[in-house]
């Protein structure tokens, strides 16, 4: 079967997806293919301000407890505190489509390292400069190149995922994410995201339900 995950790399939620995405790729029976919805991208990127980090803090303690993923004091004092900084997911799904472009088998692997980045080193990917070092560190020295000078190949690659992404939102009526779409010999359903953190058994019934 072949399942798309929508999600942003600022998703805390996402975030916290992480083990059971992790789960699913290991599965012989699922091809997995990751669509960037840019949820926080572009227009709907915002400041970082007092207000929102508070109100971000308090729904990643949530999701921590939820899914035993960690939240850092890093984080928290250096990417949550920086309030001249901007909650924009824009650097990070790039650095993600760059590294599609060259190793898409490694796109998971991209997301992770810039998810533990943020959530648990403290780095700041919503920063292209930081995006680029991630990806070097993580073994993508050629994504990493192109993330900092971003060519018209990768800037298209970008639109035309975030389009797509966007398209399959709309079309089963998705309000968020993280979010899976199961395509198999049934048909091409929805699933509640609420699968992704709870007991893999769970959501092994649900993608073999009809």
């Amino acid at each position: 079967m072949c399942i798309t995950y929508l999600f942003d790399p600022l998703c805390g939620w996402c975030y916290g997806a992480s083990p059971a995405l992790e789960r699913l790729s290991r599965r012989a029976d699922v091809t997995l293919q990751l669509a960037p919805t840019g949820l926080f991208a572009g227009q709907n990127a915002r400041p970082m301000d007092a207000n929102f980090a508070a109100y971000a803090w308090q729904n990643d303690q949530r999701i921590q407890r939820l899914t035993g993923q960690v939240f850092s004091p890093a984080y928290q004092r250096q990417v949550l505190a920086a309030t001249t900084a901007r909650f924009d997911s824009t650097p990070a799904t790039l650095g993600v489509v760059a590294v599609g472009l060259s190793e898409p088998e490694r796109e998971l692997a991209a997301l992770q390292a810039l998810q533990q980045a943020r959530y648990v080193d403290g780095l700041d990917n919503a920063l292209l400069s930081v995006v680029a070092e991630v990806l070097s560190s993580a073994g993508f020295a050629a994504a990493a190149h192109r993330v900092l000078a971003p060519d018209a190949e990768l800037l298209d690659a970008y639109d035309a995922r975030l389009t797509a992404a966007r398209r399959e939102m709309a079309r089963f009526g998705a309000q968020g994410v993280p979010t899976l779409v199961v395509e198999d010999a049934k048909g091409s359903r929805l699933l509640p995201s609420s699968v992704l953190f709870g007991d893999p058994a769970a959501l092994d019934a649900q993608l073999h339900a009809g």
